[in-house]
């Protein structure tokens, strides 16, 4: 079974963010970036099926030069070979567009991505991989079983979970709970070592149209000033909370 995770570099959630450019672009000055957490989630399970069923597995990533960090940790936490199509992840239907084109041309059984990344938050890569390869597709995973050519997915919905039966190829959207946080993977020494010599192959993209163009980036406002209260002056903190914070 030849397996695709899908890798996003994003930035730390500890980073500081800053914008430059009249708020127009994203400063990386300073900016500690990692793999995505729901693609982490979703490499992980692809370590498992590796070593139950053998399948091999291929890391892939959107981005210029400065994202071979991020894939070489991918491979250290034990992936065979990693591809990085040569090209910004300027928005999502680009991305989903060159993503595609790398699944065609490999082949997959299963593509693993993360529901979303925690930069964007879009949440739109998968599916569109999805529908730009006539693929089966399945979201907001948080379970998979691989049986031949079968597959069991478990996904969240709104009050529950549902499980379903399908058939590779197959394109999920994982999420944390397609395995425990404490199955995430430290790459050891021995893990380092291996992916310098793990194959990284660099693809030109093919031709695409930006469909969207961020324009402005703003940050949350600040958090207001707290008021205290003492606990022996109801009056007060009701009239607070009815004329002020307009809550009652």
């Amino acid at each position: 079974m030849k397996i695709l995770v899908c890798i996003s570099h994003v930035p730390d959630t500890t980073s500081k963010i800053n914008f430059t450019e009249d708020d127009s672009k994203f400063d990386t000055n300073g900016v500690q970036f990692v793999i995505n957490p729901n693609d982490e989630f979703g490499l992980t399970r692809a370590m498992w099926l590796k070593e139950k069923q053998s399948a091999n597995v291929t890391v892939v990533n959107v981005g210029g030069a400065e994202t071979e960090p991020t894939l070489r940790k991918a491979l250290a936490i034990g992936a065979d070979a990693a591809i990085r199509v040569n090209t910004p992840a300027t928005e999502s239907f680009s991305v989903a567009k060159q993503l595609a084109n790398v699944v065609k041309d490999g082949e997959y059984d299963l593509v693993i991505a993360g529901r979303e990344s925690i930069d964007y938050n879009g949440g739109m890569v998968p599916g569109m991989i999805a529908g730009l390869t006539n693929a089966n597709f399945v979201n907001n995973c948080i379970g998979l079983e691989v049986d031949g050519n079968s597959a069991t997915a478990t996904r969240e919905i709104d009050g529950g979970k549902e499980t379903l039966s399908t058939s590779l190829p197959l394109i999920i959207g994982g999420q944390k709970g397609l395995v425990d946080e404490s199955e995430l993977r430290i790459p050891n020494m021995r893990g380092i070592m291996m992916a310098r010599k793990k194959p990284l192959t660099i693809v030109e993209p093919i031709e695409s149209n930006q469909e969207t163009t961020s324009i402005k980036f703003e940050k949350p406002a600040a958090k207001g000033a707290v008021k205290l209260v003492s606990e022996d002056n109801l009056d007060e903190l009701i009239n607070l909370l009815h004329n002020e914070a307009k809550v009652i």
